[in-house]
């Protein structure tokens, strides 16, 4: 009898043992549920440690960063997170202590050979806080949540924009800049700095025609947050080729030239709607991008914004790029 009274207990005592892990899961109306735009805060030294630059002109605000929670079965949260550099990671699972009312998660590292990133943060007043702790340095962030940009009327175009001009007083020129004008063409021969378009814009159509040499990269970032890929990427249709929006929307077809001969843009942003036409074929139909790329100037996307042109991944031309915004 002892010992059935003794096996008893066990069994009490291991159910009461998982309470605690019941009363943590979360609701499937949490309302940590969705899209969050995060400002990173680094002091110069954590910079240094880390071995990052800012793009010189836009991070005295803080680094960009984004976030997206959604609901895995009934009670798991998952996401993805974007940093300062890189792409959208995919997140497990999204801790919840009901104790302490606080969120933890972990990701590996992406482009550095450094331990896991752990983050842990509140959700208050529908604005989040926290911090993350990477390779030893301990980043404080906040992050509001992302606005639809869901546009009630349909744009108005007004006249086009030539941002190619032979002295380039179209753009902030970087104390780095390896762009030059060359017979008409905006040159990049090595890597160098980020050009920064002078005039910002909300909803616009972009018209651009470049080419690149065998093994080359670069991109242009919409509104400066939304990478538009550039890259030596014949024959692929992955999230990092030519076509797409990097590391969140793949072009549906390949449709890129071989290195070295002139290439064309067609693109289109309406609200978060993207369409683009690469070289006569349409490969985004009108989708939604759900948020900022790595290396964005800023996190601000209810804001209109500049164009960036990648000039620290290697040589680029441009000879044409013509911006037709929105007047409504």
């Amino acid at each position: 009898m002892k010992k059935l009274k003794a096996f008893l207990l066990l069994i009490v005592f291991t159910l009461i043992s998982f309470v605690p892990a019941q009363a943590q899961r979360v609701e499937s109306d949490s309302p940590l549920i969705g899209k969050w735009d995060l400002t990173i805060n680094m002091t110069d030294k954590q910079i240094e440690n880390l071995g990052l630059f800012r793009h010189g002109l836009m991070a005295s605000d803080g680094f960009p960063g984004w976030l997206q929670v959604k609901l895995s079965g009934f009670s798991t949260l998952v996401g993805y997170y974007v940093g300062y550099e890189g792409s959208a990671r995919p997140i497990a699972e999204i801790h919840y202590s009901a104790s302490e009312d606080k969120y933890n998660f972990t990701i590996p590292p992406q482009w550095m050979d450094i331990d896991d990133l752990y983050f842990e943060f509140t959700l208050k007043d529908d604005k989040l806080s926290g911090y993350q702790m990477l390779n030893g340095n301990k980043l404080e962030w906040t992050g509001v949540r992302a606005p639809s940009l869901e546009r009630k009327n349909p744009p108005i175009w007004g006249n086009p924009v030539n941002l190619i001009t032979e002295n380039m007083d179209r753009w902030i020129i970087p104390e780095n800049c390896k762009f030059q004008m060359i017979d008409g063409v905006m040159v990049n021969t090595e890597s160098g700095g980020n050009l920064i378009s002078n005039q910002k814009f909300n909803d616009f159509k972009l018209s651009v025609e470049f080419r690149y040499p065998e093994g080359s990269n670069s991109g242009i970032y919409l509104r400066g947050r939304h990478e538009l890929q550039i890259e030596d990427s014949k024959g692929r249709t992955d999230l990092v080729s030519l076509g797409g929006i990097y590391g969140f929307i793949a072009p549906a077809v390949n449709a890129a030239k071989k290195p070295g001969e002139w290439q064309t843009y067609e693109v289109t942003l309406v609200g978060r709607h993207v369409t683009v036409v690469l070289n006569g074929t349409e490969v985004i139909s009108n989708r939604p991008i759900p948020g900022i790329t790595g290396g964005s100037l800023d996190s601000k996307e209810g804001e209109p914004g500049p164009f960036m042109i990648q000039g620290d991944h290697g040589p680029v031309e441009f000879r044409k790029f013509v911006v037709t915004p929105s007047v409504n």
